[in-house]
């Protein structure tokens, strides 16, 4: 797309957001007429001067109880927006501080691991080797006499010419 193209296309886009703002402030203004004229009618003051400081009266009520209201509003946004930003404290801080460490190999019996994940609870134990069966086991004679191997070499020397070949090379 070219330059001038770009900026035709801008151009026209800026007009008709210029032309949405206007549009929506009379829009804004009319509904605020409106609203004025249903909530706020107009005065009569066409009286005596005891019915105008009734009527002053009347109005300094409402504004006072008006005032308490807007007071009121202001301190639960002020609260509030002290909140948001101290938790936007918080994420900030908890995502530019800290790095996930890198975990270390622990060696836990099923026994621990158990009791850690479910406390005081854990009391049945998982010792697997317990209803294991006894086993004895026979010692072999001929294992416990081998013990260099040098003085069984006859035995491991197999065929004729093996034997006599080590012998010639040692």
């Amino acid at each position: 797309m070219t330059s001038s193209r770009r900026h035709h296309l801008k151009s026209l886009m800026l007009s008709i957001a210029f032309g949405l703002l206007e549009a929506e402030a009379k829009q804004a203004e009319a509904d605020k007429a409106a609203y004025m004229d249903e909530h706020c009618p107009a005065l009569d003051l066409s009286g005596s001067a005891q019915e105008l400081q009734e009527l002053c009266k009347k109005l300094h009520q409402t504004i006072d109880k008006v005032d308490e209201e807007r007071y009121d509003m202001e301190a639960k946004v002020a609260k509030t927006n002290k909140e948001i930003d101290d938790l936007k404290l918080k994420v900030v801080d908890l995502k530019g501080k800290f790095k996930k460490p890198a975990l270390k190999k622990v060696r836990m019996s099923a026994d621990q691991m158990l009791q850690a994940l479910l406390g005081s609870k854990h009391k049945v134990s998982l010792d697997l080797r317990a209803n294991l069966k006894q086993v004895k086991k026979e010692v072999k004679e001929e294992a416990a006499d081998v013990g260099d191997w040098r003085k069984n070499i006859e035995d491991k020397a197999g065929m004729d010419g093996r034997k006599k070949m080590f012998e010639s090379d040692a």
